[in-house]
């Protein structure tokens, strides 16, 4: 059901999006999660707040410009979903899949148009998200840039304020900035 709005380069409506993601969530108790790019809306916001409460909320102000250029930038190879950047991570060959030699594609979505409406429209919804979690005193916000390097000591920061921190390599190793949401890797 999402796939049919996302084609058509519309943000997921609430209620399917809040669905999906009430399902996983409820599953988790007593574990830490780390949600990237959810909640978007207030009506998503407010379902969150009925099953938990809401530790820390941290946006990248990154401009306009600057991610509409890296969101566009995006190709994939479909068949097994590897992501390559045309700016950090590109293909060794334009338009082929490094490891299997096929096609990748932009999908519409990633198409400078699309980008662009889509951040507008994310711009609008996200305004009262953002002014629920300043409310709550759980909003901490950082303009610096994209350079993970400066970010990642403050977001380190605050995870450990909320929990114990882990132990290993990869702890330290944040997500690209440059990438968000892209790598999958939980923070606990």
């Amino acid at each position: 059901m999402a796939k049919q709005y996302m084609e058509k380069s519309l943000l997921v409506p609430d209620h399917v999006i809040t669905r999906l993601m009430m399902s996983k969530l409820e599953n988790r108790p007593g574990q830490h999660w780390l949600l990237d790019g959810f909640p978007r809306t207030l009506g998503q916001a407010e379902a969150l707040d009925k099953i938990c409460e809401v530790d820390l909320v941290i946006s990248l102000n990154i401009s306009f410009e600057t991610l509409k250029d890296h969101l566009s930038r995006h190709w994939i190879h479909p068949p097994s979903g590897r992501v390559y950047n045309l700016g950090f991570n590109p293909p060794h060959v334009y338009g082929i899949d490094d490891v299997t030699g096929e096609p990748s594609v932009q999908q519409e979505d990633d198409k400078p148009e699309a980008v662009a409406a889509r951040l507008r429209q994310y711009k609008d919804v996200a305004k009262p998200v953002i002014e629920l979690h300043k409310s709550q005193g759980v909003f901490h916000q950082y303009s610096s840039g994209t350079e993970t390097n400066k970010i990642w000591p403050y977001v380190y920061a605050l995870f450990s304020n909320k929990i114990t921190p882990i132990q290993s390599k990869d702890a330290y190793r944040p997500c690209p900035v440059e990438e968000p949401g892209r790598c999958g890797r939980p923070f606990n």
